[in-house]
C-alpha cells in the first residue's frame, strides 16, 4: 500500500470521527436557512445538518480531486 493512500485514509477517518463526535453531542433541533435552494426554513437535528453539509463538501472535493482530463504523454520519438 502506498504511504500517500494510507495517510489520506487516516485523514478521512479522523474527519469522520470528528463528524460522529459532533453529531453525538449536538442532538438538539436547529433552524437551517438556505434561500438559494430552499423556499422555507428547515428545522432538523443539528447532527443531520452537519452531516449533510459535510457530505456535500466531501463529494465536491472528491469530484475535484478525482476528476481530470487526459494526461499528456508527451511526444514519442523512435
Amino acid at each position: 500500500m502506498n504511504f500517500k493512500v494510507f495517510l489520506r485514509t487516516l485523514v478521512v477517518l479522523a474527519i469522520l470521527f470528528v463528524m460522529l463526535y459532533v453529531g453525538m453531542n449536538n442532538t438538539q433541533r436547529i433552524d437551517f436557512y438556505f434561500p438559494v435552494a430552499l423556499q422555507h426554513k428547515l428545522t432538523e437535528s443539528a447532527c443531520l445538518i452537519y452531516f449533510g453539509i459535510f457530505a456535500v463538501g466531501f463529494l465536491a472535493g472528491t469530484m475535484f480531486t478525482a476528476g481530470g482530463g487526459k494526461k499528456s504523454s508527451g511526444s514519442r520519438e523512435k
